[in-house]
C-alpha cells in the first residue's frame, strides 16, 4: 500500500477514541509521520483483524487482544528503527505470532503443573449440527502441531499468500507449504473419523 501524508490544511484535531467511534478509515501512513500518527493510522485499520488472527492462534479473546496490543506498542517503541515503514503489516503480523507462540509456550508450562480439571458439561443448546461440526473443526484444529496450525490459520482464515505467511511465520516458503499440506492432511483424518 503506498504511504502518504493527508493535507493538514483546515484539518480539526481528533483523538484515536473520537475517530474509532466515527469509523472515519484513517488516511494510508505516511513514512515521515512520526511514531504516533503512524502506529494511530495502522491501529484503527489493522487491531480488529489481528485481533481474529491472535484468537485463533491462542484461543482465547482476552489474550489475544493483550498480543496485539503488545505488538502495537512494540512498533511504536521500534518505529524509527523500521528499515521498511512499508512493511509495517508484515511487522505486525510477525509480532503478533511470535507473542502468541510466547503466550502458547507459557501456556503449555502452567497447564502442565496445574492440575487436571473436570471438561465442562455440553450446554442442550448445542445441538445445532452446524455447531457441532464448527467445534469438530476447532478441536482438530487444537490438537495440530504450533506450525501446522499457525500455518493453515494464516492461509485459510488469515487469506495470506504463501510469501505473507512465510514472512510472519520466520520460515520459508517451501516449509509453509509443507506445513499446510501436512496440516490440512491431519485435519481431513481426524473430521473423517468423527463424521
Amino acid at each position: 500500500m503506498p504511504f502518504r501524508k493527508p493535507d493538514d490544511k483546515g484539518a480539526r484535531q481528533t483523538d484515536v477514541t473520537e475517530t474509532m467511534v466515527a469509523g472515519a478509515s484513517a488516511p494510508p501512513v505516511d513514512i515521515d509521520w512520526d511514531a504516533d500518527q503512524a502506529v494511530t493510522q495502522l491501529y484503527t485499520t489493522q487491531y480488529r483483524p489481528l485481533v481474529r488472527l491472535a484468537t485463533l492462534l491462542v484461543r482465547d479473546s482476552a489474550t489475544a487482544e493483550e498480543v496485539v496490543q503488545d505488538a502495537f506498542v512494540a512498533m511504536h517503541g521500534a518505529w524509527r528503527r523500521l528499515r521498511d515503514p512499508n512493511k509495517a503489516l508484515s511487522y505486525l503480523r510477525q509480532s503478533v505470532v511470535n507473542r502468541a507462540r510466547s503466550v502458547l509456550r507459557h501456556r503449555a508450562v502452567v497447564e502442565k503443573h496445574a492440575p487436571k480439571a473436570l471438561p465442562d458439561a455440553p450446554s442442550a443448546e448445542q445441538g445445532a449440527m452446524g455447531e457441532l461440526e464448527r467445534a469438530a473443526v476447532i478441536e482438530a484444529l487444537r490438537e495440530l502441531p504450533t506450525r501446522q496450525r499457525e500455518a493453515i490459520v494464516l492461509r485459510y482464515y488469515g487469506d495470506l499468500s504463501e510469501a505473507q505467511i512465510a514472512d510472519a511465520m520466520g520460515i520459508s516458503r517451501g516449509a509453509v507449504k509443507s506445513h499446510t499440506a501436512r496440516g490440512i492432511a491431519a485435519l481431513r483424518s481426524v473430521l473423517e473419523q468423527t463424521t
